[in-house]
């Protein structure tokens, strides 16, 4: 997948971005007449991309079908897919050779004793919303379709290696870690074939052993634990990575890693034994002439924003975003909450009972953490955001998710963002306590939608959760803020969608949240304006979000100024 470095160098991986053939299904019919054999009448598009970005496809929502050709030495080939929105399937020469369904982690489809020359792949990328479906059809981002990050394909040899997690625990005084290795190989081979297997962490070896797989078998090992001493920390001010390569006598895999431990204790967010203020944004990774295909130059110009504004910390609102971003976070020393796309309104009580669907949000979960274990920036495994939380459908979810990213997440804290901080029945699984609450924006029951709700908002939930025995979780703001429409400026102060009104507010809300003793965090809606879903009735000016700090070109509002200004103060007064 396309990262930072390298991830093979053993491997051989073919880039098959570029030019694809392309062919609308308004009537998923493509199947019935054999476009699986091949494309007629395509168009050339350039892949990565979202085709709801094209000329006059803005509102398509449905089946669209993607050819490429290539030239392979042959054998097994693994084709590797960044991100197709929404359910995939895919044919190699006219035979179907797999599914996936989610569009914002990678997914991988094997083939055996593929003959050496040309060949034609073909994607059916489906984009439709349903019962079924993640995100659901209320939601309040666009939902393009296409096949929006990389592909790639690989050619096996032999035992080769699928994942590597590195998994660590810190000793208590940071200065060593326990490691081993969790590592997925399989055979290309038809039959069994033994090969040496080593994992190495920065200048030292922690497994070097032989291991024997029968043809075409995939094996999971866990590699015995090593003590690694003298390890130098990964935190905000010294992103210190360790580069991890797995290799076979025919394969590798790189990798990097960062050494860092988060917790919580008696009310504050540690890492590595520190306190910290989380002083945030939530980001999309979407901008209205690329979608979901976003440039890894325009991510780089977005992190260099974030730093600018004075933050140490972003959330992925609402999905997985790009390895390559999450790269260079790691490389930044920026901390990352990472969520699956399951969204609020979107989810009614009905919905969280239906097993099938709830079982695709699990799925998600797992993804989530095979494909971003190793990034020492996720500090945060999101669940769910502004779901019935109210509900005791919800409660059984909350339960298993928990369990399984506390389990298997690694060192990361869990939470869910609740729209219903007063009635949540969810809290008491979450390390940390995250509410999305917009006083001054929209009017609340009981309250009267002006800023001094906030006041009381906050002397009420300190009570709640004091009766419920949460003292020691840290409270964060992970939704708060309000619309400005770039360029409209107003003398008064209460005029709604004004820059100034916008600036007001957050600089309002960062004052007194910082100074509440419960709160130890931020992140305001929202980096930029995103564009929205005209088929929902959210009624959004433009069809676009614009609570944006900046605007979807990346010019900043007044509010930025003021997010800096302040962030950059609070950080200093935490030293």
């Amino acid at each position: 997948m396309k990262r930072l470095f390298n991830e093979h160098e053993a491997r051989k991986v073919l880039d098959l971005n570029g030019n694809w053939q392309f062919k609308l299904d308004s009537e998923n019919v493509g199947e019935s007449q054999g476009w699986q054999n091949g494309l007629t009448n395509g168009e050339t598009v350039i892949v990565p991309s979202c085709f709801n970005n094209e000329l006059r496809l803005l509102n398509y929502e449905g089946c669209a079908w993607y050819e490429k050709k290539f030239k392979t030495n042959g054998g097994t080939l693994c084709f590797e897919f960044g991100s197709v929105m929404t359910k995939a399937d895919v044919w190699l020469d006219g035979k179907w050779i797999g599914e996936h369904y989610g569009a914002f982690t990678q997914f991988e489809l094997i083939v055996n004793d593929v003959s050496a020359g040309e060949h034609t792949l073909i994607v059916r990328a489906d984009s439709r919303l349903d019962a079924l479906s993640f995100p659901q059809r209320y939601t309040d981002w666009f939902n393009y379709g296409g096949i929006a990050r990389d592909v790639y394909l690989n050619e096996l040899k032999g035992i080769s290696i699928l994942s590597n997690h590195i998994e660590n625990e810190l000793s208590d005084d940071l200065k060593s870690a326990k490691v081993n290795a969790v590592i997925e190989l399989y055979n290309a081979n038809s039959t069994s074939t033994t090969s040496n297997v080593s994992v190495t962490v920065g200048d030292t070896v922690i497994y070097n052993e032989a291991v024997s797989l029968d043809g075409y078998e995939k094996k999971t090992i866990v590699t015995p634990n090593i003590v690694l001493d003298n390890i130098e920390l990964w935190s905000t001010k010294s992103p210190r990575l360790y580069t991890v390569v797995a290799k076979t006598e025919t394969d590798d895999l790189i990798d990097k890693i960062g050494f860092r431990k988060i917790e919580v204790k008696e009310g504050n967010i540690l890492l590595n034994g520190k306190s910290i203020e989380l002083l945030g944004v939530n980001r999309h990774e979407e901008h209205p002439d690329w979608g979901f295909a976003f440039p890894s130059k325009l991510m780089k110009k977005d992190i260099d924003l974030i730093l600018d504004m004075g933050c140490n910390t972003v959330r992925g609102s609402h999905y997985p975003n790009s390895r390559i971003f999450v790269d260079m976070l790691d490389e930044k020393g920026i901390l990352l909450w990472s969520e699956i796309p399951m969204w609020g309104c979107g989810f009614s009580e009905e919905s969280l009972k239906n097993e099938e669907l709830m079982e695709r949000g699990f799925n998600m979960h797992k993804e989530m953490v095979k494909y971003y274990y190793n990034h020492p920036s996720i500090i945060i495994w999101g669940m769910h955001n502004e779901i019935p939380t109210y509900s005791k459908n919800s409660y059984p979810i909350s339960e298993k998710w928990s369990k399984y990213l506390r389990e298997n997440g690694g060192n990361r804290l869990i939470t869910h963002a609740s729209c219903h901080p007063m009635r949540d029945g969810d809290m008491g699984f979450d390390d940390i306590i995250c509410i999305n609450i917009y006083h001054g924006w929209y009017r609340y029951g009981g309250y009267d939608g002006n800023l001094k709700d906030w006041d009381k908002m906050i002397e009420q939930f300190d009570a709640r959760r004091k009766e419920k025995g949460w003292e020691d979780k840290p409270v964060v703001m992970s939704e708060f803020g309000a619309g400005a429409l770039a360029g409209f400026h107003s003398h008064f102060d209460t005029v709604k969608w004004s820059e100034e009104y916008q600036r007001d507010l957050i600089e309002y809300t960062l004052e007194l949240f910082h100074k509440t003793p419960y709160m130890r965090g931020t992140y305001i809606w929202q980096f930029a304006n995103i564009r929205t879903s005209p088929s929902t009735d959210l009624n959004r000016v433009r069809y676009f979000n614009n609570k944006g700090i900046v605007d979807e070109y990346r010019n900043p509002k007044a509010a930025y100024f003021k997010i800096r200004e302040l962030y950059k103060r609070f950080a200093d007064e935490e030293k």
